[in-house]
């Protein structure tokens, strides 16, 4: 390794981000898979792309990747231009939903591929792929067969196989989907605990917002080829920009209306079927608009008494139980405002308080307006175009 290469990081360095794409675009016909984006992941961290099939999201990795060539745009990789350089002189891995690990050959052999294609020695890839092993908490695994692995084990085989090359970033396409639940919510602790581990930075697509929001630093959401809203969990969930976000991040109940009085950055919001709700205006909302609102399930509260809520200051509603949803930690009740028969989901806290809860019973429900969101429709348009 030469001098230059071995020395010391510079504060410039750092503050390069390892992946950068300007403007970049690609198109099929008059239909826009990636629409004029633009992005910035910085080094060491963990980035995903969360949308809905469709979104563009795999478009996206595959032009960073180099297997598709973008129509309009750049990307550079670690400070250096990646337009017409073709995937295997990309400082870059990738790791596939059905890992595509070679079942003829043995663990040691799968994740020594990629040495052996660069020609190093047989001692330095015997030394490297046990290290890397190591890592992976798969110590003294290289003779195994892949058919021998379990689900969680042939997961990090693959990462193993990627990491060991030293690569700039590693790309993950969506990388969980053919794991069972159990294993899945496993791999998602181990994921993020080996990217912290080795400081590689990972680009991770996902359509599941649950991986995202656990696993990253920064998560872009995607729709129709652009992003909604580039931030951190927290201030997409807590803070979402438009409506596609707050429908699509975490559980929502939506209510459609009109804004009939705004005061301040409250909104009255009136429905069609006579519910009458306050809400948080995200953007410019003005009285008239039509609006659509969010209230999540766990900022609501639940009591058989209307006089709690209203002495905690909530605005509050009459209902009806019409389901119990029963799921440990995340079990919720599915009820009915009365007056205008608007379905809400409501989480249950943990204190075991409902749990003679039956369905037909009548309850209140509330919930402070600072904690539900407020949309101007023509916020609604631009975010769903």
């Amino acid at each position: 390794m030469s001098s230059d290469a071995s020395a010391a990081p510079t504060a410039s360095d750092a503050a390069q981000p390892d992946l950068q794409a300007t403007g970049v675009a690609k198109h099929y016909g008059a239909f826009r898979a990636v629409d004029n984006l633009s992005l910035e992941v910085a080094r060491g961290s963990f980035f995903s792309i969360l949308g809905p099939s469709g979104c563009g999201k795999t478009t996206l990795l595959r032009m960073i990747a180099g297997f598709l060539s973008p129509d309009a745009g750049s990307i550079q990789i670690g400070g250096q231009a990646m337009n017409g350089v073709p995937p295997n002189r990309r400082p870059v891995n990738m790791v596939f939903q059905h890992l595509a690990l070679f079942p003829m050959m043995n663990v040691g052999d799968n994740v020594g591929y990629g040495l052996a294609r660069r020609g190093v020695t047989k001692i330095e890839i015997k030394r490297r792929v046990g290290d890397m092993l190591e890592r992976v908490s798969l110590p003294n695994a290289q003779d195994k067969r892949i058919d021998q692995l379990s689900g969680g084990q042939k997961q990090r085989v693959a990462i193993a196989r990627s990491l060991v090359l030293e690569p700039t970033l590693l790309l993950l396409d969506e990388p969980l989907g053919a794991l069972d639940l159990k294993l899945r919510e496993h791999m998602k602790i181990e994921l993020k605990q080996l990217q912290a581990a080795f400081g590689t930075t990972f680009v991770y697509i996902t359509h599941d917002q649950s991986e995202a929001l656990v696993l990253s630093d920064h998560v872009a959401v995607m729709n129709h080829g652009r992003f909604e809203q580039v931030g951190t969990p927290q201030q997409l969930y807590y803070e979402p920009q438009t409506p596609f976000v707050a429908g699509f991040v975490g559980a929502n109940n939506r209510i459609a209306g009109r804004a009939t009085e705004v005061n301040g950055d409250i909104v009255t919001v009136a429905s069609g079927e006579g519910l009458v709700i306050l809400a948080r205006a995200i953007g410019k909302v003005a009285r008239g608009d039509t609006v659509e609102a969010f209230v999540r399930p766990e900022v609501a509260s639940l009591s058989r008494s209307a006089a709690v809520l209203a002495d905690a200051g909530l605005s509050h509603y009459r209902a009806q139980v019409d389901s119990l949803l029963f799921d440990g930690a995340n079990s919720a009740v599915l009820l009915h405002e009365e007056n205008s028969h608007t379905e809400f989901r409501i989480a249950l806290p943990q204190t075991g308080q409902f749990a003679d809860l039956a369905v037909g019973e009548r309850v209140h429900f509330g919930f402070d307006p600072q904690r539900a969101v407020c949309f101007a429709a023509s916020q609604q348009d631009v975010g769903l175009s």
